[in-house]
C-alpha cells in the first residue's frame, strides 16, 4: 500500500541557457545557432518537474530569484530546513551541495524519524553527482544513494557494476545504491547484494540529454515511493530517462 505524503527534493534551480545547433561543434570552430530557448534548470529542481508530470505529490527547497537572473544564489541550511513539518513528508531528496549542513538536516529527519513506526518514516535519498571530496561524506547518510558515472570514474572503474561492488562499503547497513552509465544503461545493488541492471532506453533520435540523469533520479523515486521493486525502479527510470532524451524539455514525459 502506498504511503501518503509528499516528495521533497532539495538543492539547486538555475537558469539554462540552451544553444540548438545542425550538428555537434568541432573543436575551435563556430557554429551557427538554429535557436535559443532559456529554462529554469537546477539538479533538484528538475526532478521536481519530473515528479510532478509523473503525477507525484511533490516540493522544491532552494533559494529562488526575484528576477530571471541571478548570481551566487545561497544553498539551504540546516536552519532553514529545521523550519520545515516534516510530517507532510514521506522523501527527501538531497542534491549533493553543502554536504556538511546536508548532513546535519538528514540528522534531523533521523531524530523525527527515531520516533516513528517504520512504515511512517521519511526515505532519504542523496545524489552524489560532482567530484568533488566534500560530498564524500554524504554517501553513508542516504537510505538510497545515487552515484555519477562521473564520480565512479574518479574512483577508479570502468562500469557501474564495479562500482557499486566497491564502493558499497561506504553507504549505511541496508541502503541501496545506484549509478546511471549512460548508453549502458543503470545497475543498483541493495542489501541482499544483489546487483540489479537495466538496459538503457535509447530513443529513435537523440536530441537532447540535459537533465536526463535528474529525470532518471526522479523516476527512480517515484517508483521506489509508490512501493516498486529496485528493477521495476530501475527499468522505468532507464525508460523515461531514454524517453526524454527524445525531445527538448521535459513537457513531452507524459505523452
Amino acid at each position: 500500500m502506498e504511503r501518503q505524503g509528499k516528495v521533497l527534493c532539495i538543492g539547486l534551480v538555475c537558469l539554462d541557457i540552451i544553444n540548438v545547433v545542425d550538428k555537434y561543434p568541432e573543436e575551435d570552430t563556430d557554429s551557427r545557432c538554429v535557436s535559443q530557448r532559456w529554462q529554469r534548470g537546477g539538479n533538484a529542481s528538475n526532478s521536481c518537474t519530473i515528479l510532478s508530470l509523473l503525477g507525484a505529490p511533490c516540493a522544491f527547497m532552494g533559494s529562488l530569484a526575484p528576477g530571471p537572473v541571478a548570481e551566487n544564489l545561497p544553498d539551504v541550511t540546516a536552519e532553514d530546513f529545521s523550519k520545515l513539518d516534516l510530517s507532510q513528508f514521506k522523501w527527501i531528496h538531497w542534491e549533493g551541495r553543502n554536504a556538511e549542513d546536508q548532513v546535519k538536516m538528514i540528522q534531523q529527519v533521523r531524530e523525527y524519524n527515531s520516533k516513528l513506526e517504520k512504515q511512517k518514516q521519511i526515505t532519504v535519498s542523496v545524489e552524489i553527482e560532482k567530484t568533488r571530496e566534500p560530498l564524500y561524506q554524504l554517501f553513508p547518510h542516504g537510505d538510497v544513494v545515487f552515484v555519477s558515472k562521473d564520480v565512479a570514474v574518479h574512483f577508479g572503474y570502468q562500469s557501474a557494476a564495479s562500482a557499486l561492488k566497491g564502493l558499497y562499503s561506504r553507504v549505511k547497513q541496508g541502503a541501496v545504491l545506484i549509478c546511471a552509465w549512460a548508453e549502458k544503461g543503470a545497475d543498483a545493488i541493495g542489501p541482499d547484494g544483489v546487483l540489479v541492471h537495466s538496459d538503457a532506453f535509447p530513443p529513435e533520435k537523440l536530441v537532447d540529454t540535459l537533465g536526463a540523469g535528474d529525470t532518471f533520479n526522479a523516476s527512480v523515486i517515484y517508483t521506489l515511493s509508490r512501493g516498486g521493486t529496485l528493477q521495476e525502479a530501475l527499468t522505468f527510470g532507464c525508460q523515461i530517462a531514454g524517453k526524454k532524451c527524445g525531445f527538448h524539455g521535459y513537457d513531452g514525459i507524459v505523452q
